[in-house]
């Protein structure tokens, strides 16, 4: 905030300790033209007027007589300045009316989700690619229902609006079908058919393309299996007593929206596969979308999520999130290309107890 006020001083006492010859008063301008882009516009005007008497100050005291120019001149500077200033606060005020909506929008695509449901202990992280967005194409969801806590997480291919609305419509489907679908094909048929329909009533030039992968999760109350459904996502890490390993489908199945180039455009031909996992009280599952995989270094290289998941703590795997952005920012030196959504889930070891506040 003493930028401009420094600036000013600085460039008076130049002015006053340097010959006449080098007329450094006329760098004064600029201190007004720095204060519109940090102060009001009232304290922008003010420090015109200031800089004004210490140029007209400066210039009596030399005996100039170019004194109405310049005042005339550093005049026009602070009245520009001052326009600048009020164009940027409006801007700015604009920018906050943006971002409590976009607040809003993300409590209804990505609402927070509980740290427990049901059985499972649950952290969660989501990273908007774009400065000032704060959701994208990524998703994700968890809910306690009569089959045990379902889960998915996604990666709605492309950006910007379409990919929210895309994104926004799969995470209301599931919301409503992972209470009622008996098994996680059906599950992952009803949101096939969501996107269809949502891109159908959306054309766009990429329609053809518009797709998402995703990872559906079904973890009963009871037992140590879990089920997972990857429709061409990346594998999910399983951690357990200290070794971590890729959980890579046994054969593969298509994204979202895709049944019609793998051989049937009808959601209910397409062939889905069902793998069953070992999750044992304390274990856990990283599941996460490819923004994570794919941050580059400044070398162009990717994250290598694996390696350093085997360099972790296993006594760190509740602040396993926290320590996975870091080091995501750090590697791509803060500069993330995509957007990147990550869940650990985690079978407990102790009964449920009341529920947890959303974080």
């Amino acid at each position: 905030m003493l930028s401009p006020l420094l600036l000013t001083a600085l460039i008076g006492a130049l002015a006053m300790s340097t010959p006449k010859d080098f007329a450094v008063s006329r760098l004064l301008p600029a201190a007004p033209a720095l204060a519109a882009s940090m102060w009001s516009v009232a304290a922008t005007l003010a420090l015109g007027l200031g800089t004004m008497a210490v140029v007209v100050g400066v210039q009596l005291a030399y005996g100039e007589d170019s004194i109405g120019y310049t005042a005339a001149a550093l005049a026009a500077v602070t009245a520009a300045a001052a326009y600048a200033a009020h164009v940027r606060l409006k801007r700015e005020a604009t920018l906050r009316r943006v971002r409590s909506v976009a607040d809003a929008a993300q409590e209804v695509v990505l609402r927070p989700v509980p740290r427990r449901v049901g059985a499972v202990g649950i952290e969660s992280l989501y990273v908007a690619a774009a400065e000032e967005a704060r959701i994208g194409g990524d998703f994700f969801e968890a809910l306690e229902t009569p089959y045990g806590v379902r889960l998915v997480i996604g990666d709605v291919r492309g950006k910007g609006l379409s990919a929210v609305g895309a994104a926004s419509a799969l995470t209301n489907c599931f919301r409503d079908a992972a209470y009622e679908e008996p098994d996680l094909v059906s599950l992952a048929r009803r949101l096939d058919t969501s996107l269809g329909r949502h891109s159908a009533s959306r054309p766009a030039p990429d329609e053809a393309e518009r797709f998402a992968t995703a990872v559906f999760a079904q973890i009963p109350a009871n037992g140590d299996r879990a089920e997972l459904l990857n429709l061409g996502h990346p594998a999910p890490l399983l951690l357990h007593d200290g070794e971590i390993r890729e959980v890579e489908p046994r054969q593969p199945s298509p994204p979202l929206n895709m049944a019609v180039l793998v051989g049937s455009g009808d959601p209910a031909g397409t062939v889905y596969h069902v793998d069953t996992v070992l999750l044992a009280p304390g274990a856990s599952l990283l599941l996460y979308t490819d923004g994570v995989t794919e941050t580059r270094d400044r070398d162009g290289a990717f994250f290598p999520l694996l390696r350093w998941a085997r360099d972790q703590d296993p006594a760190t795997s509740r602040k396993l999130l926290g320590l996975l952005h870091e080091q995501l920012l750090d590697f791509s030196s803060g500069e993330l290309d995509d957007d990147i959504a990550a869940l650990v889930v985690r079978r407990e070891t102790t009964p449920a107890a009341a529920p947890e506040p959303p974080h």
